[in-house]
């Protein structure tokens, strides 16, 4: 029995120390590159809206990989892209036509859960990056509560107090099994 508390102790003492690294992670990076935080090359995108489920969630994070002006040329229908919709605004949607004119390609783009297609072309000066086929389901929500001041200071104090507490308990029971065994000991010695 001894074995298997300890093997759990061990366990989500494990969870707890991930889980603090992990938002750290999340508070710096974001807080880093000035926006959504960014790891190995790909830029992670929170899913703020329904239009492109089932393909991923409300809620979610996407990697995105950043493209060149080659790269940006050379996409095709069915690709998803990122793109900036106006100087604020970036939307992520499937490319359902590519048209030619001249030197210039424009993508038309529709949400999976769209019944119609964007009203506007995208220009492929204005595509940011491509889908990586990488989704994680409900971090995004964590990711928009580390880029405020508030949710920055809970997501970093919150799992360490967590791993802080739980290490208080751990000793306590530690000390109290210690208490134990002494008074056993003490027991046996007089008996003796």
């Amino acid at each position: 029995m001894k074995k298997v508390l300890k093997i759990i102790s061990n366990v989500i003492t494990a969870i707890l120390f991930i889980n603090l690294l992990v938002m750290a992670f999340l508070v710096v990076s974001s807080k880093a590159s000035g926006g959504e935080p960014q790891a190995f090359g790909y830029q992670l995108k929170t899913v703020l809206s329904g239009s492109m489920e089932p393909t991923f969630m409300t809620g979610s994070v996407i990697a995105v990989k950043p493209l060149n002006s080659k790269e940006k040329m050379a996409l095709k229908e069915g690709d998803i892209i990122t793109f900036m919709a106006d100087e604020k605004t970036l939307i992520t949607h499937r490319i359902i036509g590519v048209k030619e004119s001249g030197d210039n390609v424009m993508y038309e783009t529709k949400g999976d859960n769209n019944n119609a297609a964007d009203m506007d072309l995208v220009l492929s000066d204005n595509v940011a990056a491509k889908y990586a086929n990488f989704t994680i389901p409900y971090v995004g929500y964590f990711i928009n509560i580390a880029q405020s001041k508030e949710g920055s200071a809970i997501l970093l104090i919150a799992p360490g107090i967590f791993l802080l507490g739980y290490a208080g308990f751990s000793i306590m029971a530690a000390l109290r099994e210690l208490e134990v065994n002494t008074n056993k000991k003490d027991i046996e010695e007089k008996s003796a």
